[in-house]
């Protein structure tokens, strides 16, 4: 008997949001991270951060960083402005996710590139907070001294 197992990812907000959306018209604009998915990770030295934004244009997207807090703002339009909607399931409009670093990246130097609808953001690794080896100083006579 062979068993099968399905994972489901569930946001117990998803069916608030939708119902918010109807009584107040919003058109389908919300906030939220289920909006801009991301992934993060490190690679040696350098953190990389992706952020899905299918159909924003790249004048649509502004990156901010302030102390250790990096915003991402994205503006998606609707295509379909003087035209009959018949159904409306894709977001749009101006959403935005934070990002709190911690003390042991490089702000000053990151990059970020915007490819087939994904942000990408290289993040270095702060000088002070790569490992390095420190020298044990002292005279053979005090290791001596010590072992006795």
């Amino acid at each position: 008997m062979e068993v099968k197992m399905m994972l489901m990812r569930t946001d117990p907000f998803r069916e608030l949001d939708r119902l918010t959306q109807q009584v107040l018209g919003t058109g389908g604009s919300f906030a939220g991270s289920s909006l801009m998915p991301m992934d993060a990770w490190r690679d040696g030295d350098t953190f990389h951060v992706e952020f899905d934004l299918p159909g924003v244009a790249p004048d649509g997207i502004d990156l901010d960083v302030e102390r250790n807090v990096v915003t991402v703002k994205a503006e998606r339009r609707a295509s379909y402005d003087e035209k009959q909607l018949v159904a409306a399931e894709r977001p749009f409009g101006v959403f935005s996710r934070q990002l709190v670093l911690g003390d042991n990246v490089d702000t000053e130097h990151i990059e970020a590139r915007y490819d087939g609808g994904v942000l990408t953001l290289t993040i270095p690794v702060a000088e002070a907070a790569k490992p390095r080896k420190i020298e044990i100083g002292g005279t053979t006579e005090d290791r001596q001294a010590i072992g006795a």
